[in-house]
Parts: structure tokens; sequence; C-alpha cells
């Protein structure tokens, strides 16, 4: 037996596109996917921390190896699973949000985030809801601590990101793939969603995870 969990990315949810279409794909071939709702019902107090303990608790009580699908911030989370729990053996990350308070901080402004940091929340647009959410500045805080140069762990890990990427650009993945060997980069031509390579992803997964 195998866990596969789909982790889905900042402000989206397990109805994504992306979400719907992987897990479209996995009841076809009758292989159960989990899909937990990382907002947890509470956006507002969001942080990678508490993905991490949400998701770890979806693993069986066993011993039984998990595959994670993580897409964007869900990418980077499921990286940081991978390094801390041993039932994780394979990763499989879609356009993974590496350095993504590097990228997002600096859309918003050096004045937004300043103000964020002393009235403790700000509004963010939420894809998954579709209207602006409130979101603490703890969210800051606890990403800081989760840098790309703690994941060594030598988990088999596929990554695919697209070439026009406007919001994780693929320097991203590629600076993370080339000093460690475990990890195998598959760039496509798409952007951030990736809507338009869904097949492709499929089968690259579907290979890479040696599914029927």
């Amino acid at each position: 037996m195998l866990d596969y969990i789909y982790l889905h990315g900042f402000a989206s949810s397990p109805k994504s596109a992306k979400a719907r279409d992987i897990g479209d794909r996995f009841t076809q071939i009758q292989t159960r996917l989990k899909i937990p709702d990382l907002n947890a019902g509470d956006f507002s107090q969001l942080t990678i921390t508490r993905q991490l303990a949400q998701v770890a608790a979806e693993f069986s009580n066993d011993s039984t190896p998990v595959t994670l699908i993580g897409s964007s911030l869900g990418g980077l989370t499921a990286a940081h699973l991978g390094q801390k729990n041993l039932q994780v053996q394979r990763l499989v990350l879609l356009a993974p949000a590496f350095g993504f308070l590097s990228h997002w901080l600096p859309k918003l402004g050096d004045e937004e985030v300043q103000r964020w940091q002393q009235e403790k929340y700000i509004m963010v647009y939420h894809y998954g809801e579709q209207r602006s959410l409130s979101l603490n500045y703890d969210f800051v805080i606890d990403a800081a601590q989760y840098q790309e140069k703690l994941l060594q762990h030598p988990i088999p890990t596929l990554i695919l990101h697209g070439k026009k990427d406007e919001v994780i650009p693929v320097e991203a993945s590629r600076d993370f793939a080339r000093s460690r060997p475990w990890v195998q980069l598959i760039e496509l031509d798409s952007d951030h969603a990736l809507g338009n390579v869904m097949e492709e992803i499929w089968q690259a997964i579907r290979l890479f995870c040696q599914l029927p």
C-alpha cells in the first residue's frame, strides 16, 4: 500500500483546477488521492508549520510509504515534510514556491509589508474563495525559517516547472536541482498555473510514481 496526498497552493483550495484534474486522473486509475484543505477553516492563521502538522496527520499510522504531490506553496511544504518525515518516500513538486517570501514580498512593496507588520493583518485575494481574506503577519515570520538550504535529504524528487512562470521563476527550481542529484527537473512551456500542460504533467507523474 502507498499513500498519495496532494497539497494545493497558497490562497487556493482542493477545488483548484490542478487539484481537480489530478484527483480525477487518480480516480480513473482507481488509486486513492487525499486532498486536504490546507486553509483548515481559518486562512487568517495560515502558516507553513500548521500545514506541515496538518498533512503529517493524514499519514497512515503505520510505516506506509507516502508520495506527496505539492503545488506552489504546497510543493514547498511537501519538500520540508520529506526532509522531516521518513514515511515520505517520493515528492512531485509542481512549480514549487522555493524562495517564496523573496518573490512575493517585493511585489507587495516595502510600505505595505511594514503596514502589515504593524497592523498584524493584510487582505489577500484568495482564489479558492474568490474574495479577499485577512492573513496574519505570523505567516511571514513562520515562513522565514523554511529555507531551501535545509532540504538535503536525498529523497527521489520530480519537479515540473513552467519556463514562463511569473510567480516563482523557473530559476528557483533550477538552482534547487543543480546541487541535488536526486532531483529531476522537467521544464514545461507554461506559466505558474500549468493549465495547458496537465496531460504532460500526468504522464510524468505516472512514470515517476510507477502508476498503472
